[in-house]
Parts: C-alpha cells; structure tokens; sequence
C-alpha cells in the first residue's frame, strides 16, 4: 500500500503550484552590503578616535612641559588643569548615570567591607593616574610618554597568570600572560636605566622617574575586578565569594561613591601641584586669544573622541566584530599616534639639515639648541607643536645608538607586553546579545589612556588548551505558537501555516538531540462547529475543513519540496484526531519533528471569542503542560526545593508567541524576540514590527500610519520607558510574567461593568500589557522582527476596527496613569518623566479633533482671505452637525457621512498644501506659520525614512496620509467616540446562521431555496482554494450580519440549535471526526482518545473559568443602558476639552493684536521683509510642545536604529541562514576575509540550515 502511494496517482498531472515560502521581501544583498559598509565604519570609527584621544591628551601633555613654549610659562596650568578634566569626565558621566539609575531603577548599598575595598582601590588607582599624567609625564619625552600607558598592563597579566594557575584545568593563555609580565618589567627597566644613565646626579629627574613607574603601578590596580570573580570561584574563601556577590549587587551604589572620590582626589593633587595663585586666569575669560584657542581645541577633541571612542568600541564588541574592529584598532591607536608625532619632528630636523647646504654639520643636540629653543612664539599653530614636541626629545642623544635602542627597547617591550595582556581577547566567547556589564567588568574608561583602558577591561575567561572551546550555553527555550482563528479567507490561513511549517524546517526537532529553541505549534480555531440535519453529531464548518485541506496542501509541499520528478515522493504520514471536552483536535507531526495542534472550539461547550481562547491556551500550555509535571514529582517524594528551583527556571525560559490567523512572519524574525527574552531577565514581552498587506487607498494610509507608529512611538517607548501594547498578531511572552500574580489570574476575569467591555474586551492585547507593566515587567520593541498581517482594505471595516482600538487605548492609558505611583515604583522602567510624556501623548489624542479644526480654519484664513474666526466658525459647523446627527443616525450611516466629509476634507487639504506652496513661490519667503509647519513636516518624515532604508518607499504613501489627516483625527474620533456603547468586534463579520428577520415573499421563496440547495450539499467536500461559489452555497443571501464580539454572551443550548424539520436528506458523515477523515487519502486522520488525566484537566478549566455564558436578556439589556451612560459621560468630557481648546483660541483671536507674539518675516536670503506674522500665546506654546515631542521622538528612533544595526549585525554574525539566503548572498562578489568572530561556534556561516545554535 505504501508503495503504491509513493506513486502519482496521475503521471500527466505533475506540476505543481507552490506558494511562497522562502523569504522573497528582505534585501540580503542589500543587507550583507550594509552589514560590511556598517563594520568598516565602526572599525575606523574606532581608530580615529582613539588616535585623536590619545594624541590630543598627549599634546595637553607635551603644552604642560617646562621648556615648550606654545603656550607662555605662567599659562602652563591651564595645560593641567585640562589634564584633570580629561581624567575626571568619564567619572562625570559614570555618577550622572548611576544617579539616575539610582533614583528611577533598583538600588542597594554595599555591607561597609566592600565598600571599603572598593573605595581603597579607587583612591590608589586615581592618586596614581592623577601623579602618572599631571605630575610626572610632563618632564618625561613623548617617546615614553606614548608607550608607557601600556605598562599599565603589568597587574593584569601578573593576576591573569595567578587565575590561571590557580584554576584546575591547563589553559593556553598562562605562557602569554608570564611573557607579557616579563616584557612590561623589562620596559621599565630599560626606561630607568635610561633616565638615570642620562643623569645620574640629578635628584629632579630622578623623582620624576619614580613617580612615573609608581603611578603607573598605581593605575594597574584598576581591572582587579575583571579577576576578582575568577579568584573567587576557585578558591575556598567564602570572604572572596561574598565579596564578588556584593560588588555585583550594589554596583550602582558602588559607582557613586567611586566616582565623586575620583573626582576628588584628582582635584586634591591638581590643587596640591598646580600653582593656581600664579595663573594667568585671563585665559580662561578671553575667547579670542590664540592660546584659549589652542587649549579649547584640544581638550574638546579628547573629552568628545574619548566617550566615542568607548562608545563605539562597545558597539564594535556587540555586533561580534572583536578582531577587525575592537582589538586590531586599539593596537594600532599606539603605533599610529607615535608615528604622528614622530614623522613631523623627523621631517623637521631633516629639512633644517638640507636647508644648511653642507656648510655647517649639526647634530640633533645643535639643532635642539638652535632652533627648538631659540625660536619666537609667533607663527602658525602646528610648526609650533611639533617642535614643542622635539623639545621632550632634546635631552636625549639621538646620534647614540644606545639611546635610541633603549627608548626603542622599552617602548616595544611595553607595547608587546600590552598585547600579550590582552591576546586572550581574540578568542573571547560572546551570546548574540551581549550585555556591557558582561562584556566590560567596569563601565568607566579612562579618558587619559582609552585604547589600554578599553583593552584591560574586557573581560577575562579561562580558556583551555582544548581546540573547541569550553563556552557555556545559554539554558534553551521552548516557544509555544498559539494562533487564534475564526473565519479568516484560504490566503490568510494558507500565510500562517506556511510560516509555522517554515519554522519547523528552520528548527527542526530530532531525537536524541538538544536544540537552543524547541517549538511547538497551536492554532485556536472559534466557533468551529454547527449542526448538520441528518447528522447524528455536529460538523466543522467550512472554514474548518479549509484549514486542514491547508495544512494537508503544505505539509506535502515541505515534504517533497526537493524532490525531483522521477524520484520516489513522500507521502504524508498518519496524523491523530482526538475528540475533546471542548469539541476536538488534530495532532500534526510536522515534517521535521516539531507538533501542531489544531483545536476547534465548539461554542456550545466552551466559550469562544479570542480573549478566551487565550485563557484557554495560557491554562493548557502553562498551566498544564508546565507546572502540573512539576506536582506530580512533588507526590513521588521528590526534593521540594530543587524542584521550585526547576519550576522557576523553566517558566522563565518558556516563551509564548502569540499569533493571529493572517500573520506571515520569517523563523529570523521569531529568533530575535527570542534574544530579547533571553539575554534581558526582566523582560516579560517583546513585539516585531508589524507590516499592513493588502492593496487599496485604505491599505496605502495604514502602511504610512504603522511606518510612523513604529518608527517614532514605539521607539520612543521602548527608550524612554516601555512599550504600552504588544500587538497580540505578533509578539513573544515569558511564562513566568504571564504567570506572575495579577497577571494571568486577572486576565480571566468576565466583563460585568461596561468599562471592562471597554477596557478588556476592546483591546485584550493592549489590556495584558498593562497587566504585565503593573507588575513590574518590561515589554520591549525589535524593529528588525518583521511581521506581515492582513489590514482593513474598506473604509467601514477599517473605521470600526479603530472604533474598538482608540476607547480601549485611552482606557489603558488612564488606568496606568491612575497607577503612576505603583507602576514606577514596581516597574524600574517606567519613571514619572515616562509617565509625564505618555500623560502629555494622551492629552494630544484628546485635543487631536480641535487641532484638526484649528488646522482647516488657516487653510480657509489663506484659500478665502477670511477673517480667522469666521475661518474657525465655518470649520468647526461640519464636524459639529456630524456630531450632533451620529447620536440618531445608524452606524453604517455614520460611516457614509464620515466617507463623504473624509473625501471633501482631502480636497481642502490638497488645496491648502498647493496654496501654501503658491505662497512660499510668490512671497519668496518661508517665515509664515503654514509653511514652517509644512516643510518642518515633510523633512521630519524625509529624515526619519531615510533612517529606514528598506522601507524608505512609504514615504509615497506620506501624501496621502497628510490628506486624510481630517478623517483620521476628527472623524474617527468622533465615530469613535458615540459608538463606545457598540462592542461588537466589527471585522470579520459573518452571517448568522439563524437569523429571523421579518422578509417578504420574494426573500421568503429565495430562503427556502438557499435552504434545499444547502441540504444537498451539507457533506460536499469544500474545494481547497475556497471558491467564492461554494461558499456561497453555505451562506444564505442577504444575511443579517452577527458580530463576532458582542455586549453580553450568548450561547444556544442544543435543543435550540436543532433546526424545526425532518431532514429531507441523510448525511453520510454521522459526526465531525468522519468529515474530516474523508476530506482526503492524502493525509489520513487516525482517531486517538485523550489521556484521562488531561481530559479531566479541560473539564475543570472548562468549569472554572471557559463555561459558555448563558442568555440573559435582562442583564444584556441593563449593561445595554450603563453602556449608553459611559457613552454619554466619556464623550461629554472628551468633547468639552476640545471645546475649551477652540473657545480659547475664538477669544484671543477676537482680542486680535494684543496677545499675539510678533515674529518677523524673513525672505529665501534671511533678510527682513518689514513685515511680521502673528501667533496667538496658545497655539505658539502647542507648537512648541508638538516640537519637543517630535524632537524626542527623533532621538529615540536615532538611538533604537543604532542598537537595533548592533543587534541585526550580530544576528547575521551568529544565525544559520536558509539555503535561498545562500544563493542570493553568494551572488553578491564578497572578497572579504571571514572575521572569525564566531564567538561561541567556529564555521557558523557556513553549515547548513538544519543545524541549530546557541543564542
């Protein structure tokens, strides 16, 4: 039998039509392109900066010597002064951070021994720097002084040879670590003895020496944390091992006390040392003079290029490009500042010795005295510098070979002892994200020496002599896809499956083995089921039968998706049905092993709408599957405690990706949800970006309205704050903040006041946000995860999905606003400057409406020539008397009314935008309100899509969103506002299957038509493309629409359901299992039973909290009414705030001129055009809020698109890619060198699909 299905049935019908599986919409080439523009830039980035860090602090230096003459003697303190500020700025920006951390995230004090320990090192490490760099350099040649910042690393490589000897495994890096100890001594033998050789009787010099090499010692103290914790674990003192847990735990406290004693003590020395009484402090308050000049320049490129430097080298580690632009960059930062320094004063002295002529022989002692010291100070800058640099040289004899040996001698040993420090760095292990405190033990730089400071603070790991390193994984993740159905078209479901069955290729689950991320799939299907006469049980409707003709479609598409023509093709293996306490399901073994499980929900035996399927699954998934196992072992004896342990581990590596019937998402974009949860503890929620498809005016607006949702607002709260709503068609869950207290416990809750229905019912997705928020989790946003789902293409569906969204997102916002106290104190993310600019947000939507009016009376201030307030009476009568009229008018009306005006209103806005641009041309001028706002506008969205490479083509899109800005502000709001009492879902409507409307004789004969022709068809099979023919023959014509949400729940009991007459024809399928085992031989369906356990399982959740909700027409008509009243109130308060906006404004128009501001016009060259325009004190000071919004906003979106780069960068770095990603990157010329950065598996890039790996 097998043989024979592994056979076409029909030779002659072999082609086949196969949907779109691979991953058509992202650019790779346009990726990998930018992924390599990307590190070169980070790779200069990061040597340019350094180099211009170290040499300008190195100049600061070279000012400050006693015998350079740039800058005069008495203004030399400056120099230091500048030397301190360029030490104490990091700790400057390290004590504002750990304050604000202080006061808005969790905080908690060191026991009075770490703190102590803490403080003492700090205070030898700053004394030390402050001595090494103000004290003794300054006298010391810059030869030195370039290289003897390496010999920093002496501490480090002596603890990194006593961790690793005192580990108890052979590593490979204690031969480097003893060679580099070596070396750095041996530079500073070199450097001694050359100095005292030089002068063996002078006491200065000899001073300035010893204070070098001891603040420099001194310095080394600093990365004795990076060793601490690997001490720590090796050892048997329980001092050490608390000691390391404090100073992790009270890291925030730690910083601050840190930071001000760094700042002190370097203040202290500076005041010891530099005499302040002598200094010429009129160079400080003159701008113009040539030496404020010189000291300005300086110290601001260091201070600025050191914070970037670091910056970028963080970023640099991040996107898992160690070598080629963290660690080859800071080498050469040293050698190339030596070179800048050094070439200049080569070419100097040698042009000086060609310019003799032969006529007299100089040596470069001569020179020095000739030159260098007896040169004016008049000239340009640079001569200058480079000979003050030559200065630092003049004491040395550079004619003798000992004395350059020596130097050179002491400078290579300390920049190889520098590199051998930190060699173990090239083959450090990182996770995809990687966080700073777990890449750099100490989140300060030294501003005085960045590359050493940057190097000597990575962190440290033992690695053995092995060739495949020891890396320790992260726990893996087990995701549960919980999709939601109810009557979604062929395409939509045809999307979902795809995308589940494409992650069961890219995952794929194998015995024996572990993977990093295991799923599982759910689909939810509501309302599954319906009566059939002549059936002894009820059937699954059309809509059922379509997806498992579906799944039956793909499952053989992914079976034989390789296969050639003539080869022997796989046939779909058995799969289960199983009848169930809620209606049944079908298991699915997916291709490569991983589960899908289809749940069709009879309404009669559970309760259906989608809130409920998702308690359904949240108490079978997390519930059940998670924590019953756990109790079981408790009864057998097992360890309470270790099993509590086992239980919190595994919720919070339990993910739930929430879906929706139409989503289409790619595997990459699942796996960078997954990062965040992984790496971010507190991080109890993650959503994509979520794309609008379709096609159509109203598909047009809502891709430009998702575009600026996502690129602006979402950024901005995940920034400042958190994400207030995590779109339910996409996004990832922890279990253990779903399962957190409050959380999923209160999302069970009925709707019994009309602010739930609201509130819970209008917006489930956003209201367990707000759940998850109250109690303390984050919920974030990854704009790289990208999602597809169906949008509203007509204008009706579209108005009544945004009624439901915009009362429940204003219940949401005012609930947690209401909580503000709680929610920031609980939630270390959410500060009450969050809360102020989400209160701000709020009032903006309020007064949205009035803004709008206010909008389209300038329009008719400048189209008519009109006086303003007769503009603003004219404006404000339309949305008025639709207002008015939409409390007795139907809805359907409403929105014919609303689609009327929304067209007339684009033309007023068409022609206001042309007006304003006639007016810029003909006045030559752009200082006028309108014109401000209007190219202010298109540049903002210009610059922000630009921002956004790949989706910069929305920007099309833009003009038509500017144009329904009137119905999209005013009109929705005011649907919205008077329909609040309508709960229905108002998408997806369909027919009633009993609906009794009163009909005439024509629409009784067609009744009893549809009747006959859908009994003679009961067990049809449905055609798998769902054909709008047959699906009309199941649909009686005419019908009367039943929404899919509505006020009070409603459910038939059976006797109700059975229809009034005998059946005129018997049904061949008697119940729903042999439907759906007959629908094809392809795919057979084997009936299982339901363990019992689990069955009992679903019959008490079925009770507690999924029982149907029983008919009560004197309750649905009661919460009818308070409905009505809510209605009524919220629309008065919404309504009033706009008519106070609009009142205000009438009156200070009516004052005319003496309260506006009075900003003069300027033309296209800035010059005055003697006129002024005139802003009224209200509208200047909404301006100028709007702008501060915006001008956030912008930030932020600046701020996520860099880490969210960081992020994709390394994700490619990391992540197996498909094989159709292969053959369009291989067609791409890439000659460049593999970085070998694959930080926790070699040969990442280059393996196939199938195999997993490490988050």
């Amino acid at each position: 039998m097998e043989e024979d299905r592994s056979l076409p049935k029909r030779p002659w019908d072999t082609c086949r039509e196969i949907p779109v599986i691979e991953d058509e919409q992202t650019p790779w080439k346009l990726i990998k392109l930018l992924k390599a523009i990307s590190l070169c830039v980070v790779a200069v980035t990061v040597f340019g900066l350094a180099l211009c860090s170290k040499a300008s602090f190195l100049l600061l230096i070279t000012l400050s010597n006693e015998g350079t003459k740039t800058l005069p003697a008495e203004q030399k303190p400056v120099a230091l002064l500048c030397i301190g500020c360029s030490l104490i700025a990091s700790s400057v920006l390290l004590l504002q951070k750990s304050i604000w951390k202080a006061c808005y995230k969790s905080s908690k004090v060191p026991v009075k021994t770490t703190m102590a320990l803490v403080l003492f090192f700090e205070f030898i490490v700053s004394l030390g720097a402050a001595i090494l760099t103000i004290v003794a350099m300054p006298h010391l040649d810059i030869v030195t002084n370039v290289t003897i910042l390496n010999g920093v690393a002496v501490l480090s490589a002596l603890l990194q040879v006593v961790t690793q000897c005192t580990a108890k495994e052979r590593n490979r890096f204690l031969a480097p670590s003893i060679t580099a100890f070596i070396l750095i001594l041996l530079g500073y033998v070199l450097f001694l003895v050359l100095y005292i050789m030089k002068d063996p009787t002078g006491i200065k010099r000899g001073i300035w020496v010893g204070l070098a090499v001891g603040g420099a010692f001194l310095v080394s103290f600093n990365w004795w944390e990076n060793y601490l914790r690997l001490i720590s674990e090796n050892s048997s003192s329980v001092f050490l091992k608390e000691l390391c847990k404090d100073v992790r735990r009270s890291q925030t406290m730690l910083h601050i006390l840190s930071s001000l004693l760094r700042i002190v003590v370097t203040a202290c020395v500076l005041g010891a040392y530099v005499p302040l009484a002598k200094m010429d402090w009129d160079i400080v308050t003159s701008i113009p003079r040539r030496e404020t000049r010189i000291i300005a320049i300086i110290i601001g490129v260091q201070l600025v290029s050191s914070a970037l430097c670091h910056w970028f080298a963080v970023a640099a580690c991040k996107m898992h490009a160690l070598r080629r632009c963290f660690i080859l960059p800071l080498y050469l930062a040293s050698l190339a500042v030596m070179a800048l320094l050094i070439i200049p004063v080569i070419v100097y002295y040698q042009d000086y010795r060609i310019s003799l002529n032969g006529t007299e022989s100089i040596n470069f002692t001569g020179y020095c005295n000739v030159v260098v010291d007896g040169r004016n100070q008049s000239g340009s800058v640079f001569p200058h510098l480079v000979l003050d640099v030559t200065h630092t040289l003049c004491f040395l004899d550079m004619s003798k070979i000992t004395d350059i040996g020596m130097l050179t001698g002491s400078a290579v040993s300390w920049w190889l002892g520098l590199v051998l420090a930190t060699v173990h760095i090239w083959n450090l292990s990182l996770y995809r994200i990687q966080r700073t405190q777990d890449l750099f033990i100490r989140r300060l730089y030294e501003g005085g020496f960045i590359e050493q400071s940057l190097l000597l603070n990575a962190r440290f790991d033992i690695q053995t002599t092995e060739k495949q390193k020891k890396f320790r994984p992260l726990d893996p993740v087990k995701v549960f896809l919980c999709a939601t159905m109810w009557h979604e078209t062929y395409d939509e479901m045809m999307k979902i499956i795809i995308s589940i069955f494409r992650l069961d290729r890219y995952r794929p689950k194998k015995e024996g083995e572990t993977s990093d991320v295991t799923f599982e799939g759910h689909i939810y299907f509501d309302d599954a089921f319906s009566d059939v006469p002549g059936s002894r049980g009820r059937h699954v409707n059309e809509y059922a039968e379509m997806l498992v003709e579906i799944i039956r479609e793909v499952y053989s598409i992914f079976l034989n998706l390789d296969k050639d023509v003539f080869k022997k093709q796989q046939q779909i293996p058995d799969q289960k049905i199983v009848r169930t306490p809620y209606g049944g399901h079908v298991v699915v073994n997916m291709p490569h092993g991983n589960s899908l499980m289809i749940h069709f929900k009879d309404k009669q035996l559970i309760r259906h709408k989608k809130r409920w399927s998702q308690v359904m699954y949240l108490y079978y998934l997390l519930g059940w599957k998670v924590t019953t196992n756990y109790y079981k072992r408790l009864e057998k004896g097992e360890d309470e405690a270790e099993l509590k342990r086992e239980l919190q581990k595994e919720k919070h590596n339990t993910y739930l990706l929430a879906l929706d019937g139409d989503t289409d998402f790619q595997p990459a974009a699942v796996m960078l949800l997954i990062d965040r949860l992984k790496l971010y503890p507190l991080v109890g929620a993650a959503c994509g970006r979520i794309h609008p498809t379709g096609s159509g005016p109203m598909v047009w607006y809502q891709k430009f309205e998702y575009a600026v949702g996502h690129w602006l607002h979402k950024t901005a709260e995940h920034v400042f704050g958190c994400v207030l709503c995590s779109p339910g068609c996409f996004s990832l869950f922890r279990a253990a903040a779903l399962m957190d207290d409050n959380v999923m416990k209160r999302y069970t809750i009925k709707a019994t006041k009309a602010k739930h229905h609201i509130q819970y019912d209008q917006g489930e997705d956003r209201w367990l946000c707000t759940l998850l928020l109250k109690q303390g989790w984050r919920v974030e946003y990854n704009a790289a995860s990208d999602a597809y789902t169906n949008a509203p293409e007509e204008f009706k569906e579209f108005y009544n999905q945004r009624r439901r969204w915009g009362p429940s997102t204003m219940a949401n916002i005012v609930d947690l606003l209401g909580s503000g106290t709680l929610v920031t104190k609980r939630n270390p993310s959410m500060s009450k400057p969050y809360m102020f600019y989400q209160l701000f947000s709020l009032v903006s939507s309020i007064l949205a409406p009035s803004t709008v009016v206010l909008m389209i009376a300038g329009s008719l201030t400048v189209l008519l020539d009109i006086h303003p307030n007769i503009a603003l009476v004219l404006s404000l009568t339309p949305p008025a008397i639709f207002l008015g009229i939409s409390f007795k008018i139907k809805s359907d009306t409403q929105i014919l009314i609303a689609a009327v005006l929304s067209i007339l209103y684009a033309f007023v806005m068409m022609i206001a935008a042309l007006s304003i641009i006639g007016n810029m041309v003909k006045d030559k001028t752009i200082m006028t309100p309108s014109s401000l706002f209007l190219i202010a506008l298109a540049t903002f969205y210009l610059l922000t899509a630009l921002m956004h490479p790949q989706e910069v083509g929305l920007v099309c899109f833009g003009l038509l969103y500017i144009l329904c800005i009137p119905s999209a502000y005013m009109l929705l709001a005011i649907y919205s506002m008077v329909n609040m009492n309508n709960v229905s879902w108002g998408t997806r409507e369909t027919a009633a299957p009993g609906a009794t409307a009163p009909q005439t004789q024509v629409q009784k004969a067609k009744s009893t038509f549809a009747q006959f022709f859908t009994r003679s068809k009961c067990c049809r099979q449905l055609c798998r493309r769902g054909s709008e023919e047959e699906l009309s023959g199941v649909v009686a014509p005419e019908p009367q629409l039943q929404p899919q949400n509505t006020i009070v729940e409603e459910v038939r009991s059976p006797a109700q359901e059975q229809r009034q007459m005998v059946p005129a024809f018997t049904c061949p399928n008697q119940c729903w299992v042999t439907q759906l085992q007959s629908l094809s031989d392809d795919m057979r369906l084997q009936e299982d039973s339901l363990d019992q356990e689990e069955e009992q399982f679903f019959r008490e959740m079925i009770t507690k909290y999924l029982e149907p909700l029983p008919e009560n027409k004197k309750k649905q008509k009661k919460m009818a009414e308070e409905l009505k009243d809510l209605r009524n109130k919220i629309t008065f308060i919404y309504f009033i705030c706009n008519a106070f906006w609009l009142i205000a404004t009438f009156v200070l128009q009516l004052l005319e001129w003496s309260v506006l501001i009075q900003v003069p016009k300027v033309d296209i060259n800035l010059q005055f055009t003697g006129e002024y325009m005139y802003i009224d004190p209200l509208g200047f000071m909404f301006i100028l809020a709007f702008a501060l919004l915006v001008l956030i906003q912008f930030i932020a979106m600046v701020y996520h698109r860099i880490y969210t780069l960081i992020h994709f960068v390394a994700f490619l770095d990391t992540e197996s890619i498909s094989e159709k990603q292969k053959q369009q990157e291989s067609q791409v010329t890439d000659d460049e060198a593999d970085d070998s950065d694959e930080m926790m598996f070699p040969g990442l890039l280059t393996r196939s699909h199938n195999h997993g790996t490490l988050v």
